[in-house]
């Protein structure tokens, strides 16, 4: 069940929390945003037509500006790990696709904390990759003793023709060696090929593994583009659609709209939302949200969308929600990672809605 804090309808923007900075024991470079600054400056947005031509939403209709500007006092506040998945270790992987042979190169470069697990111990781990939805088994690493950090260093060559690119996905599997000499899983997370645009721009990042059985507490999916505007400090989310929304208390229908969090250190710091859909378990929403976000606390930030049911008291049930940004897992840190890589382009991704 979600946490409801005190609202304040403000017109200005919370000054940035700087404690965090300031504890590190070196001079702090986040800036405050004063009380004069406008929480967004309509000049500043630029023509959304531009974007919306970039994120291929001919089909869906016009993009629109989000109406909505709720900010939140920035005392108001949950406990630090609002929102935030457990995660299950973190491998780095690269992979680029060659055009001319039609093959996509994969390698798996290096893992961290793999087997830190409560419940089990195991002394040693492996990864295998594997192509979906066929289950295709590509390539399996050799066995690995330190499996805290890793240096694999596994290539892997996948034919695939260029329109794969678009329905395949690559499943990351870590698996433990328990005492028994038995392969337990012990994180997975997947990627789909058609969110990287491979035969343009290679691919490089880390990847946060989760449990498995959390897939279960999926509700549906959310299209969801971020960009990030340095010389206007701007941080653009575009709510785009959902799909296979699935709903509380087995409703056969229901009014769905979403509900954006900007958060700073697990405190809620701004809050939009979009337009309600009636009775659409696909809804089509096309809004784009902007925050002024100064680069200082980048590194700080996260986002929760949350889908939500719109009801009579104007309460809204929530379905579920995303966490995106650097401390979240999984696609979540994944997109927030591909957006600072491409500044100024939207970089957009479908996201699993789990539930609350």
């Amino acid at each position: 069940m979600a946490v409801d804090v005190a609202e304040y309808h403000l017109s200005r923007v919370p000054a940035w929390n700087t404690q965090r900075g300031s504890m590190r024991g070196t001079p702090s470079r986040k800036g405050s945003l004063s009380m004069e600054d406008t929480f967004e400056s309509i000049s500043e947005l630029g023509p959304l037509e531009l974007m919306g031509r970039e994120l291929d939403l001919a089909p869906y209709g016009t993009l629109r500006k989000s109406q909505s500007a709720d900010s939140l006092n920035s005392i108001s506040s949950v406990s630090n790990t609002f929102g935030q998945d457990f995660t299950l270790g973190q491998v780095e992987v690269s992979m680029d696709y060659d055009a001319a042979s039609h093959t996509l190169h994969v390698a798996v470069l290096q893992g961290k904390d793999l087997l830190e697990r409560e419940e089990a111990s195991f002394e040693s781990c492996f990864m295998r990759v594997s192509l979906l939805p066929d289950e295709q088994i590509v390539g399996i690493s050799r066995i690995q003793r330190n499996a805290y950090s890793i240096f694999f260093d596994e290539k892997f060559s996948i034919p695939l023709d260029p329109t794969a690119l678009e329905e395949k996905s690559l499943r990351f599997s870590v698996f433990g060696i328990d005492v028994d000499e038995r392969n337990v899983s012990t994180g997975v997370v997947e990627l789909k090929l058609s969110v990287l645009d491979l035969p343009l721009q290679p691919f490089s990042g880390w990847l946060y593994l989760q449990d498995q059985n959390k897939a279960a507490d999926a509700v549906g999916e959310i299209l969801l583009s971020l960009s990030y505007l340095p010389t206007a400090e701007r941080l653009t989310v575009v709510v785009v659609k959902a799909k296979n929304l699935i709903w509380t208390n087995d409703k056969t229908t229901a009014d769905p709209f979403v509900k954006v969090y900007l958060l700073q250190d697990g405190r809620k710091m701004s809050k939009k939302k979009t337009a309600v859909k009636r009775d659409d378990p696909n809804p089509v929403f096309n809004e784009a949200m902007i925050f002024s976000v100064p680069a200082i606390v980048l590194q700080d930030l996260s986002l929760r969308v949350t889908v939500a049911e719109s009801s009579i008291d104007g309460r809204g049930d929530n379905v579920g929600h995303v966490i995106i940004g650097p401390s979240a897992s999984g696609m979540g840190t994944t997109h927030w990672n591909q957006m600072l890589a491409t500044l100024r382009r939207p970089v957009s991704m479908w996201h699993a809605v789990r539930r609350n």
